[in-house]
């Protein structure tokens, strides 16, 4: 697998908190042992055999190649997992750590989390059933929209200091339907012409979940305002301030940072021209499936992907329960890095 190790940021967005580490991450080959297969050119590789209780007892040298194959790739599959909801968190907590995420970055927890939750705060239920009370943004872009790609996201964006790496296991299905996309961010940015890339990079963008708090209100559940996995991620704002354009500091390269769930303005430049310029970036990601994967969940599937350089869309298409855990990993305040390159360029394509 081609491989650089990361460069530490030239330009840095935020809190020192919020820095990332410098690492030495680069792959090494430990997971060569294990049957995989990619699953478009652009995203997604799936793995068989490789069981998330295995790599809990894993050497540092192999959770490091994990962390640069989910970023590389986007998203990695493991079927058929026989995990609990704590070995998904330290998995989550080993991952970020061993990725190089600041020390003071843990595991998130959802403004709209219930005290007391059985599984804990760090883990969040996917469920068909609350989806039908509202949940997150299913209940919002009903509201507004009966296009399914109104849901594509990054999750936590929303956050100072937003997810780097989220997992999801899928425990409950539908008999049909209910399958996941995931579009590359990186294949996005390298489809922009140098011109806008350049303009792009000088641009940051509002994202905003505070239709949470209108949320949690009808749900008649208080919005979780203490420390959420970062002590920059606390209060009620549920608002950030993001460049447009961020380097991954697992592989040194640029993705379009934006996203339909949460951004809600490009700062900068005018409220017509940023509508017409989110429009295009948003047709990008939707309307370009050879920049997607879609995976078609069996019980007991587990996905990771990377939220700095991915966007993912449920489909809901489905009636019967579907249900699953997710927990996320937060990383360091997104930053560009000028020296920085796109995917294809890096890879010499």
């Amino acid at each position: 697998m081609p491989s650089a190790a990361p460069r530490a940021p030239k330009v840095f967005g935020g809190n020192e908190l919020a820095r990332p580490r410098v690492s030495n991450l680069a792959y090494s080959g430990s997971l060569e042992r294990f049957k995989h297969s990619d699953l478009t050119p652009v995203i997604g590789r799936e793995f068989e055999g490789l069981q998330v209780a295995e790599l809990l007892s894993a050497p540092d040298d192999t959770i490091a190649d994990l962390a640069v194959t989910i970023s590389e790739r986007g998203v990695v599959f493991l079927r058929d997992q026989d995990v609990t909801p704590t070995q998904m968190k330290d998995l989550m907590l080993r991952l970020t750590q061993v990725a190089g995420s600041p020390s003071s970055s843990g595991l998130h927890v959802h403004p709209l989390t219930e005290e007391g939750s059985e599984l804990g705060d760090q883990i969040s239920v996917i469920s068909s059933e609350k989806q039908k009370k509202g949940g997150g943004l299913t209940h919002q872009l009903s509201d507004v929209s009966r296009f399914a790609s109104s849901g594509w996201h990054s999750d936590i964006s929303f956050e100072p200091v937003p997810s780097d790496y989220a997992m999801l296991k899928i425990h409950t299905l539908p008999a049909t339907g209910g399958d996941t996309i995931w579009a590359s961010g990186y294949e996005v940015y390298d489809r922009l012409s140098p011109p806008l890339r350049a303009m792009l990079a000088g641009l940051t963008a509002t994202h905003d979940a505070t239709f949470f708090l209108d949320e949690a209100a009808r749900l008649g559940n208080p919005i979780r305002q203490g420390e959420r996995g970062s002590p920059l991620n606390q209060g009620k704002a549920l608002t950030a301030v993001h460049p447009v354009i961020r380097t991954n500091p697992a592989t040194g390269w640029n993705s379009v940072y934006v996203n339909k769930g949460f951004t809600k303005r490009i700062n900068g430049v005018t409220k017509d021209e940023s509508d017409v310029l989110l429009a295009y970036l948003f047709n990008l990601v939707t309307q370009n499936h050879d920049a997607q994967v879609r995976f078609r969940w069996r019980q007991n599937d587990l996905a990771i992907w990377d939220n700095r350089s991915t966007w993912h869309c449920a489909t809901y298409d489905y009636a019967e329960a579907r249900a699953g855990d997710r927990v996320c990993s937060l990383g360091e305040a997104p930053y560009l890095d000028p020296a920085a390159t796109g995917r294809r360029e890096a890879l010499g394509m």
